[in-house]
């Protein structure tokens, strides 16, 4: 502002020593006075031009830096976000090696019990093969080319096994059929002591006998002498009498 008091002060000499001279020379002046004006005007709206394209400009500036901000947080989210997923791709690869390790180790524990109980089934009394039947025929023939989970076989081998302790653990009686001593079958009621032992008699009371099983299956001993006796162990499980105490030869092999 200072300025511009001292250019209108020189302006206004200029102007007064004009007005002294000739016309020709005032004219001149007013005409450099005008052309300075607008000059002035010029410059001004430039400047005021400048200003506002300055601050949009540093708005502009602003805006670009908050933007660049943003990408930069995004690239490191996604930096962040593969090394959790390389992480969560080890652990699903470690797991995937623990669940294949513990299946061959099913397979391997299912084929062993499978084979233990195929050499045992030939050696258990007939009726509990008929009630171990339908699992048996779930269990593979050959652990080699079967398709079934090895879960799958644990859990029939599981049940087999549960079926086996159940009959060992309890006095079970079933009406079979024996030879007698001519080798006539004869209709008889056997009584199965657990997988021990087993003692038959007719209803006549004229045949008797005792069981065991053997390699090849359970071995048949004629032993008449026993039919009262097992009559009567048939007559306490039925809750015909009073249990006592019954004594009856066993084999131990």
């Amino acid at each position: 502002m200072h300025l511009l008091s001292q250019r209108w002060v020189l302006l206004a000499g200029i102007v007064g020593a004009m007005s002294a001279s000739a016309d020709s020379p005032l004219n001149d002046a007013r005409s450099s006075l005008e052309k300075w004006v607008e000059t002035h005007q010029t410059t001004s709206k430039t400047k005021a031009d400048w200003q506002s394209d300055r601050e949009m400009l540093g708005q502009n500036i602003l805006l670009f830096e908050r933007e660049l901000k943003s990408v930069e947080e995004q690239i490191a989210k996604i930096g962040t976000g593969n090394t959790q997923a390389d992480k969560e791709r080890v652990q699903t690869e470690s797991a995937l090696k623990a669940s294949k390790e513990a299946l061959d180790k099913a397979g391997i524990f299912a084929a062993e019990l499978e084979s233990g109980i195929a050499k045992l089934v030939p050696r258990l009394p007939v009726p509990l093969q008929e009630i171990l039947k339908p699992l048996l025929n779930r269990m593979p023939a050959g652990s080699a080319g079967t398709r079934m989970p090895a879960t799958e076989r644990i859990q029939v081998a599981v049940g087999i096994l549960g079926e086996l302790d159940k009959f060992n653990n309890a006095v079970s009686i079933f009406s079979e059929k024996r030879r007698n001593a001519q080798q006539e079958e004869v209709a008889v009621q056997t009584v199965y002591v657990g997988l021990g032992a087993a003692y038959f008699v007719n209803d006549a009371g004229d045949l008797a006998g005792t069981g065991a099983p053997g390699a090849g299956g359970w071995e048949w001993t004629l032993r008449a002498e026993l039919a009262p006796t097992v009559r009567e162990v048939i007559r306490i499980y039925r809750n015909e009498q009073p249990a006592r105490f019954v004594a009856l030869p066993a084999t131990i092999r």
